[in-house]
């Protein structure tokens, strides 16, 4: 099945070796086109990010740079992480300290994350209307927003299948 914007992708059974792949296409025609470098430790921490759907903490994404030989300092990952949140090929989930790939680099777009409380799966959904409601609320009362991150927190089909067994 290939990649869509369905925020039910990290929810459901799909061809996760083309979702990985689109991902990795887009965001190596993103860097070239913007003139940035996709170091080998930045490539290696977008691909430790895209092999689940969730969030996963920093120093996670450190113990497997490390195995690969990227070194054991916290400042490896936060670096590389960075710059993948920086340059929009990344997102920071805040409820769970963690990191997700982005699911739509190089587009403009207000995603909302949709977050399993049991197994911690991330997906991302294009949150439009989201974003023009914050708006509209924060245009009422003269407040500029300068970022917005929308988490949700429930529980995804597999978990609500498993727990009705």
């Amino acid at each position: 099945m290939p990649q869509t914007k369905d925020p039910k992708t990290a929810f459901r059974d799909h061809n996760h070796g083309l979702c990985c792949g689109s991902v990795m296409k887009t965001a190596d025609k993103l860097v070239k086109e913007t003139g940035l470098s996709l170091t080998p430790v930045r490539r290696r921490t977008l691909e430790i990010l895209l092999e689940d759907h969730r969030a996963m903490g920093a120093y996670e994404v450190l113990e497997k740079l490390a195995a690969d030989g990227f070194g054991k300092q916290p400042p490896v990952a936060y670096r590389a992480l960075d710059f993948l949140v920086a340059n929009g090929l990344a997102h920071r989930i805040r409820r769970l300290n963690g990191f997700t790939a982005c699911m739509a680099p190089g587009q403009d777009h207000d995603p909302v994350f949709f977050i399993c409380s049991s197994c911690n799966a991330v997906a991302e959904a294009p949150g439009g209307r989201v974003g023009h409601a914050l708006n509209d609320a924060a245009d009422g009362i003269g407040f500029e927003i300068d970022r917005s991150n929308v988490e949700t927190v429930g529980t995804c089909p597999s978990c609500n299948k498993a727990a009705q067994t």
